[in-house]
């Protein structure tokens, strides 16, 4: 494995989450502007040492509508509160239906996702930086007891095994065999999200446990009962919307579900495919104008390539 400098490492990265690198990444990379409400407190207690062995940054992959996953002219839109349900209950169901895709997940196993990724790294004083697309595969243990890997660009190296049961982080670990331990029934769901999301996130409730889901289906494989209760409860947060048209990190098309930020000019989209209801990607979108952000901009922008499970760190499905 090779060793990379912790000189590269950006401001702030040294709160980061393993499980949730490259978003944490580009959440410490937020100008003042967007306030410190994105400073919530780490999911585990491995984020330094995971943080520091990453020396890359990711940036956003366009700052001005151009390119892949630019389609920043769909606006979100308040649709009647049976057209956000109904979307969510097929996205419920293709998690159900998606149980037997992976067979039989032992613990001495690995979650394996290949993803694409940009966001916008800004500095007080500074013009946004933009930069292209990242290409990066994560393997995370399936029970959480052995070392993970990063790589990317020819660069890899390991993350250390999330908390054990009963130690700090460990109930909002994004391991599979944690995941599976969540509720099963939409409103045990809800009242588990309502309780654990303030303990992720400063913000108001609806908000806080909005950003927990969102922690938890981006680089996890979410067991099918757990994903499908997830997303009924989500259709019961306040203030969740549709945004038709929502254009991923390569470039595909889908339906996303968001929610306005009350703390930042921003919103995050979780992008669905339209026919199959997989989940696609993630991007942030920028709600109004701020440092040298225009209303509308693309400044996050992830796809999810490939996602499996496989036997060991480091292999490929």
């Amino acid at each position: 494995m090779n060793q990379l400098p912790e000189r590269d490492l950006p401001p702030g990265s040294h709160r980061l989450l393993k499980e949730h690198l490259m978003t944490e990444i580009r959440r410490a990379e937020q100008p003042a502007r967007l306030g410190a409400k994105w400073l919530r407190p780490a999911l585990a207690a491995a984020a330094v040492a995971t943080a520091a062995a990453v020396t890359f940054v990711v940036l956003p992959s366009s700052g001005s509508g151009s390119g892949p996953g630019s389609g920043s002219g769909a606006s979100a839109q308040q649709p009647a509160k049976t057209a956000v349900a109904v979307v969510l209950e097929d996205i419920a169901l293709a998690a159900e239906d998606a149980g037997d895709s992976y067979g039989e997940i032992r613990d001495d196993q690995f979650v394996y996702i290949e993803r694409k990724a940009s966001y916008a790294r800004f500095e007080t004083g500074k013009k946004t930086q933009i930069s292209p697309l990242r290409q990066s595969e994560m393997w995370t243990s399936v029970d959480g007891t052995r070392k993970g890997m990063i790589r990317q660009e020819g660069r890899q190296w390991a993350t250390d095994p999330d908390g054990a049961p009963g130690e700090p982080g460990s109930e909002l670990s994004g391991t599979y065999r944690n995941l599976s331990k969540l509720p099963t029934d939409a409103d045990k769901m809800y009242a588990w999200l309502k309780k654990m999301g303030p303990k992720n996130s400063g913000q108001e409730t609806s908000q806080a446990m909005f950003v927990l889901v969102g922690d938890l289906i981006r680089n996890a494989l979410v067991p099918p009962e757990q994903g499908a209760a997830i997303f009924r409860a989500v259709a019961r947060i306040p203030g969740v919307k549709v945004v038709e048209n929502a254009v991923d990190a390569a470039g595909r098309r889908g339906v996303a579900i968001t929610r306005d930020d009350p703390d930042n000019p921003t919103r995050d989209e979780w992008i669905f495919d339209v026919e199959t209801h997989e989940y696609l990607g993630e991007r942030t979108v920028a709600t109004e104008d701020f440092s040298d952000i225009k209303q509308g901009q693309v400044i996050g922008n992830s796809a999810i390539l490939d996602r499996a499970v496989v036997d060991r760190a480091g292999q490929r499905p």
